[in-house]
């Protein structure tokens, strides 16, 4: 009998060093709000709760396959649990508060929860005298499902925050929901690859900064940081590669829903629009992006290269661009071979085929092979994700490439040379690993450092590097502006059989038919997406709590999709003026939110034809549709339409609506003339010499398929014209 393959190695997160920012009777109130929320069913509880429990405990048990050892005691203790009952959620929900809210946002969900605290707040807020805390049950949630249909957009604003944030901290923390599922805790079908044991550059302890010195740095890992690192060290020049996150070897992926966010994402996943209308999710790890993303590697098309051409970019149309592309998926084997799809990604070309719409296999970045990891957005075990850690960085190294982690770089210095801007290094805090070689404990050593370099590449991403320019001085009106996010909204199926939906790759399939809505390249893409819990569950509707939790069991029986657009009109990002931290506008306008509901229209399609029993949207006030047994199909087709009618009718009700963006775009955009954008065609910051910025910031426009194949070639482009400028100069 082989033994078990080993659990992945524990990552533990550093605790809040901040003291506790609620008051007893905040935290009373927020919690019986949560736990209204993510309702704890007991049998022994009168009233109508407990017919329904019983009656879902019988259901529940029925639906489970007889092969997994699900007995009733764990149906119960699934029914039974609550916020309050999980340690490990009340945790999190304070690490929100001290860490990760921005303070304005903090202050006004203070004044909420003091103010419903009081009878007169409470009577404003509730109608009641009574605070909600001192509420049954029923009046609980008969107060919370007032809010979401409340008059005043505020406080359906208030409720759909504190909503999500309920249910995915549930969704993060449940002990019993993936047993009730049969969801293993890593991939089945993933071995534990080997990693590349970076030589990390250490420094002693010490109280004066730190002086190293190279011939170029570049600020980020990622895909665009990875490839210049590559590139360059290949043609001989020094380079050192900070990031100011941490690498985590295969042995710790994919990482748990409770730590892998504060290790992978950029502030855990928690970065909101300034309107609450867009979540952000952005890689903030070493490796980067490149590190949680689902190994989708689609080629930019020839529309948008075309568009880009026309803005007075011609590379974008030349030989010269399509041979980077073609290098950059050749380091990384990128192909559609050998894919096995998932159920959902199955589901989404059948149905696209049976529609008769357009629909392909995804090339992936797995060196041409199978790769079944459902789990990638946490890291990838098996190492065959050709992402910046695993493929680009290692040849750097190989080529004689520095590194450090954990460096937060604060600014780039400058010296004035005729009248010119000319970069001489960077500064910034570095933070060791504890002693313990984690980052949960307090760094061995910290230490302020500054590292001279001749040119300084800024590959920070789409929301960093625009804050990092602007740190450092630069006023160029354009830096921060045209911020594209391809905001995604989703369409969930409900099965009659399993679908298991978490294994097998993420997504492998794309209907690209409603890609070109406008004639002008503006239109959405439907792909499937992530199917963990606490990545897919969060955006799925709640109406109640018994309910939320019946939805949750189902969804190994699910499929899950994405209407994702190539927005047209941007937004911005900006410090915050408190604590400088990315503050970010933007609502998708009425252009691309037709769009994106097209994608959704066409998506329940997808579900109706592949004989979906439940359809469900993610958006707010929405009502589910829900196939009938005994009915005939021309009165079910009928039922379907109508429903459809009713959905295009409801729209995007304002302000609960919600998107999901893990793409962010052309905040440096690039451009032919300085004041149209913040780089030059070759990458160089527009007023200055010897800086550089090589990520999807520098995108024209969105690129209208999943960024990192275009970052990489623009990458590549970028860091082979500074290595034969380099050369040059040396001769």
């Amino acid at each position: 009998m082989s033994a078990s393959p080993p659990l992945p190695l524990p990552a533990p997160v550093a605790a809040p060093s901040a003291p506790d920012l609620l008051n007893p009777t905040q935290w009373k109130i927020l919690m019986s709000i949560c736990d209204t929320i993510i309702l704890s069913v007991h049998t022994s509880e009168p009233g109508k709760l407990v017919d329904v429990s019983e009656t879902f405990q019988n259901d529940a048990l029925e639906a489970l396959p007889s092969r997994r050892d699900t007995s009733a005691s764990r149906v119960k203790a699934y029914l039974e649990e609550g916020a309050s009952t999980i340690p490990e959620y009340r945790e999190l929900l304070r690490r929100i508060f001290i860490v990760l809210l921005l303070p304005s946002v903090r202050k006004q969900l203070l004044q909420m929860l003091s103010l419903l605290s009081y009878s007169a707040g409470s009577v404003v807020l509730t109608g009641r005298t009574t605070i909600i805390s001192e509420q049954p049950l029923d009046i609980r949630q008969q107060i919370i499902q007032g809010w979401v249909t409340s008059r005043f957009g505020a406080l359906r604003l208030f409720v759909r925050q504190l909503t999500l944030v309920s249910k995915q901290l549930w969704l993060r923390t449940s002990p019993n929901l993936q047993p009730i599922l049969g969801l293993p805790r890593m991939p089945v079908y993933a071995p534990l690859g080997k990693g590349h044991e970076f030589n990390f550059i250490q420094l002693p302890p010490g109280e004066e900064p730190e002086t190293l010195e190279t011939d170029i740095v570049i600020i980020g890992s990622g895909c665009g940081g990875g490839v210049c690192a590559k590139e360059l060290a290949e043609a001989g020049i020094r380079v050192i590669v900070v990031d100011k996150g941490y690498y985590w070897s295969p042995e710790y992926f994919p990482m748990t829903a409770v730590q892998g966010p504060s290790h992978l994402f950029m502030n855990e996943g928690q970065i909101n629009s300034d309107d609450g209308s867009v979540n952000i999710v952005a890689g903030s790890t070493w490796g980067g992006g490149g590190t949680i993303n689902w190994s989708a590697s689609l080629q930019p098309q020839g529309f948008v290269r075309r568009e880009w051409a026309a803005k007075g970019l011609p590379f974008f149309t030349s030989t010269a661009f399509q041979e980077s592309i073609d290098r950059v998926c050749d380091t990384m084997g990128v192909s559609a071979e050998h894919i096995k799809h998932s159920k959902p990604n199955a589901l989404l070309l059948e149905g696209s085929r049976k529609l008769g719409w357009a629909h392909a296999a995804v090339p992936q970045n797995t060196g041409g092979s199978e790769h079944s990891c459902g789990h990638c957005h946490l890291g990838c075990r098996s190492a065959e994700k050709q992402g910046p850690a695993v493929s680009w960085l290692p040849r750097a190294a190989s080529a004689g490439a520095r590194f450090m982690e954990g460096l937060d770089v604060k600014k780039i210095e400058f010296t004035k040379v005729r009248g010119h801007q000319v970069v001489n290094g960077i500064r910034g805090t570095w933070k060791s690993r504890d002693e313990h070689k984690g980052v949960a404990g307090t760094p061995t050593v910290t230490r302020e450092v500054f590292i001279q370099a001749k040119k300084v590449i800024v590959s920070c991403g789409s929301l960093q590097s625009p804050l990092l320019l602007l740190r450092s001085g630069l006023t160029n009106y354009q830096i921060g502006r045209n911020l594209y996010l391809h905001p995604v909204s989703m369409v969930g199926a409900v099965y009659d059989e399993e679908t298991r939906p978490w294994d097998g790759p993420i997504l492998t399939s794309v209907s690209p038919e409603f890609e070109n809505l406008d004639g002008h390249g503006h239109g959405v893409k439907l792909e499937a997406t992530n199917m963990l819990p606490w990545s897919w569950l969060t955006w799925a509707p709640w109406t109640e709590g018994l309910k939320y939790k019946q939805l949750a069991a189902k969804m190994n029986r699910m499929a899950g999709f994405i209407s994702v657009p190539r927005d047209r009109d941007p937004g911005r990002v900006y410090p915050d003026s408190d604590d400088g931290r990315c503050r970010i506008q933007y609502h998708p306008s009425n252009f691309d939110k037709a769009n994106i509901l097209e994608g959704l229209v066409a998506l329940a399609r997808i579900s109706y034809v592949t004989g979906a029993r439940e359809i469900f949207t993610i958006v707010p006030g929405f009502e589910s549709f829900v196939r009938k047994d005994g009915t005939d199909q021309t009165e079910t087709d009928a039922e379907f339409e109508t429903w459809i009618t009713k959905m295009q009718a409801h729209g995007f009700p304002t302000p609960e609506t919600y998107w999901i963006s893990a793409h962010q775009m052309g905040s440096c955009r690039m451009s032919a003339k300085p004041k149209d954008g913040v780089v030059a065609a070759d990458g160089h910051v527009w007023g200055t010499k010897g800086l550089y910025v090589a990520d999807a910031s520098v995108f024209p426009t969105a690129s209208g398929v999943n960024p990192s194949v275009t970052v990489m070639s623009i990458a590549d482009h970028i860091s082979r014209l500074i290595a034969a400028k380099w050369a040059e100069q040396k001769l």
